[in-house]
């Protein structure tokens, strides 16, 4: 009989505690709405020039997009002052220009941050790693005006498309870099070390363990980089400046993208122009928007399965 007492005196004595600290104070209560109130404030703010920004582009721009010109024609022969035309020239441009600039600064990115996560050690990696934080914080125009330098002044070539990707490439290695850098910690070691205790070798580790288990994350960073690259029109203006006419050649002078057919048609001040440049400037929110899905796409089946 003691031992029963005793065991249900325990159990009475856990319950009146889980209850104690299961109920929240008046205080705690109010500490608690408050935050939560706090916080959805917080992300209604954020939330309102998202939409707005969206809001007023899709009402001033929507209307260029529904029309078949726009996606089939260039503003070839079209005046500012003249309606008609469409994009498709700076619709080509841009993503030959982001293609490029992605291709260069992918390998680079991923590479320079699997070498910082896996083996970076010493005064090399911390250099490294202070050139991409320095890299991180340089503007568009600079990094624009640096290409021009060597390129242009140096080298002596013409302002080219090519000239634009390399300084589109300054700005997209260090997003590249920190995003695939903070996926690969997040990789847990137990995963290394099974694979090590399997005598697989670091290298093969890395590509067929690491950088799979991490890889919708490395896309992610990469449509990050994207993103900022592909809205960038300081390196534009100053190294490949704008064409009404389809150009695709990378090498071949002037070529066309959508945010210097923003800002070539924004100069203009009378209304067929204006419409043009709502209309680029949601073709190109709808280009990262559809690059953001593809990139979920890929992420949801390129994860390792358990």
């Amino acid at each position: 009989m003691s031992t029963l007492s005793t065991a249900d005196e325990a159990v009475a004595t856990r319950t009146v505690a889980s209850d104690a600290f299961g109920r929240k104070s008046g205080a705690r209560a109010v500490k608690d709405q408050l935050a939560r109130a706090l916080m959805w404030g917080a992300f209604l703010v954020a939330l309102i020039p998202l939409v707005w920004i969206l809001g007023a582009t899709i009402v001033k721009g929507g209307h260029m997009l529904v029309d078949a010109d726009w996606w089939g024609k260039s503003q070839a022969g079209i005046t500012a002052r003249r309606e008609g035309g469409g994009a498709v020239h700076a619709i080509q441009g841009t993503l030959i220009q982001a293609g490029v600039t992605a291709l260069i600064s992918v390998p680079i990115g991923v590479l320079t941050a699997v070498y910082l996560v896996e083996y970076g050690r010493g005064r090399l990696a911390k250099a490294v790693s202070f050139m991409v934080d320095i890299l991180t914080g340089i503007p568009s125009i600079v990094a624009a005006l640096f290409i021009y330098a060597l390129w242009v002044t140096t080298l002596g070539f013409q302002r080219v498309g090519f000239a634009v990707c390399l300084a589109l490439t300054m700005l997209m290695i260090p997003t590249v870099v920190r995003s695939t850098e903070e996926m690969l910690k997040l990789v847990p070691n137990e995963l290394r070390e099974a694979a090590y205790a399997l005598g697989v070798p670091k290298w093969k580790t890395i590509m067929k363990v690491v950088i799979p288990t991490s890889f919708s994350g490395i896309i992610t960073g990469v449509l990050l980089g994207l993103a900022r690259v592909m809205g960038e029109t300081a390196p534009l203006i100053i190294l490949g400046p704008y064409t009404a006419v389809i150009a695709t050649n990378l090498f071949g002078g002037l070529m066309p993208t959508l945010p210097t057919m923003i800002y070539q048609n924004y100069s203009e001040a009378n209304q067929p122009a204006i419409d043009r440049t709502w209309g680029a400037a949601l073709t190109l929110i709808l280009i990262i928007f559809l690059l953001n899905l593809l990139g979920r796409f890929a992420g949801r089946f390129s994860k390792v399965k358990s």
